[in-house]
């Protein structure tokens, strides 16, 4: 019997799911797919919280599949040789999946594709995790955006001229009907997080514009991992958004923009997006670095949030501006440093956000501003946390010996970078 496979990836749900709605409209029975990818997640800590989210959620999309005689089959080994064993047992007509656009997974896509096709088997990939995507928002001369404002502007107009309005797609049809296999986080090597990815709210949204900087509010709505691995619909998400918070839809556009920004000038992974910013010349000391990621600068609005991130794999959006602006102003160290060690530890981590904002705050990405901006985080501090509720749970002791003192003074710390910028620009 001919199956199509279904092959989830960065969209864990069952509900709503572009590629499995058309995978199960065409008639065959649909085999459900999950590759744990070696490649992926061989080199993740054993306690890797955001492997024992999607374990988790794979677990219930198993049990709501067995209610209908199926379940999802887990396959832990590269891409490759889990298409060879999908090959070698299935009689496979098609293999359906969304798409991702980051480089590695473009690269394996093609690979995996070539593959298939050499045993008549296609790839159907489909658009899913944004509403816009690639080269669907351009600027008249059919050239990509490379600031945002009029990116978002273009965005709004296009979602405009669609009439868009958001629809659920059914997941209806046949599932293959197997009972699937869900390994054990041991058997993967992994054991179960002490850090858990909090439900997404978003019963503040209405408020998002007036609390959002706030960090110790918690008002956020904590839907990035969500986002991140699928376990909702980003069209739901925008159509609530768009009636509910312009702020709020205003931020989910940048994370189109920052994805269509690495689609379209992929060098962002691991190159200043101008290129003249190659030349300024870091400090990058390791002591420094460290002090920074414990949380231990001296600085308490930097130090609160260091240890937020390293204790739940969250970090308030105001305060990873503060902290990623001190790490590369005020220590001089490289923000591939940096964008580096939110990748090890957050939760929602995505490459084409977290790139686009380090290189944002590092002044060497695409937007607009000079690379002048610098934040003064004591300021920052009595802007967003005065009363230093924020900073009083996650350092207790501020304000007393065992505290250090701040390791760089701020006065000579900017004049330093800004000199260090001017004379790396120079020479560019």
């Amino acid at each position: 019997m001919k199956v199509n496979v279904f092959w989830f990836r960065r969209d864990l749900r069952l509900n709503d799911n572009v590629g499995l709605h058309y995978a199960l409209a065409e008639g065959l029975p649909v085999l459900p797919v999950f590759i744990f990818d070696k490649d992926i997640i061989g080199g993740l800590p054993e306690d890797d919280a955001r492997v024992s989210f999607i374990h988790q959620t794979l677990s219930s999309m198993h049990s709501d599949l067995a209610k209908m005689a199926s379940g999802v089959l887990c396959i832990h080994k590269s891409a490759g040789e889990a298409f060879d064993q999908l090959l070698a047992e299935y009689e496979i007509n098609a293999v359906y999946a969304n798409k991702d656009y980051e480089p590695a997974a473009l690269d394996r896509d093609k690979k995996i594709q070539e593959e298939l096709e050499q045993h008549g088997v296609s790839l159907k990939l489909f658009k899913d995790q944004v509403i816009f995507e690639e080269k669907e928002v351009l600027k008249q001369d059919g050239e990509p955006y490379t600031v945002y404002t009029p990116y978002m502007r273009k965005w709004r107009q296009r979602l405009k001229e669609e009439n868009w309005q958001y629809e659920e797609l059914p997941a209806r049809g046949q599932f293959l009907n197997h009972q699937g296999h869900l390994p054990d986080l041991s058997e993967l090597g992994f054991r179960e997080s002490t850090i858990k990815v909090k439900p997404y709210d978003l019963s503040d949204l209405q408020s998002y514009s007036d609390t959002r900087n706030i960090p110790h509010l918690d008002s956020t709505s904590h839907l990035g991992p969500h986002l991140r691995f699928g376990t909702v619909s980003i069209r739901q998400i925008m159509d609530y958004a768009l009636k509910t918070s312009e702020t709020f839809a205003n931020e989910l556009i940048w994370r189109e923009f920052f994805m269509q920004i690495l689609f379209n000038f992929p060098h962002v992974v691991d190159k200043s997006f101008k290129a003249k910013y190659e030349h300024i010349t870091w400090n990058n000391n390791e002591e420094d670095f460290a002090k920074w990621c414990q949380g231990e600068t001296g600085y308490p609005i930097v130090d609160a949030g260091m240890r937020e991130l390293n204790e739940t794999g969250f970090m308030h959006n105001r305060v990873r501006m503060i902290t990623a602006s001190f790490l590369c102003k005020h220590l001089l160290i490289d923000w591939r440093w940096g964008e580096a060690y939110f990748a090890e530890k957050l939760l929602d981590y995505e490459l084409a956000s977290n790139n686009g904002n380090w290189q944002w705050v590092a002044g060497c990405g695409c937007d607009a501003a000079p690379y002048f901006r610098i934040f003064n985080p004591w300021e920052q501090q009595k802007k967003f946390d005065k009363q230093k509720q924020y900073i009083e749970h996650w350092v207790p002791e501020y304000e007393t010996e065992e505290y250090p003192d701040p390791m760089i003074e701020h006065t000579f710390a900017r004049k330093r970078a800004l000199d260090r910028y001017a004379e790396g620009l120079k020479g560019a």
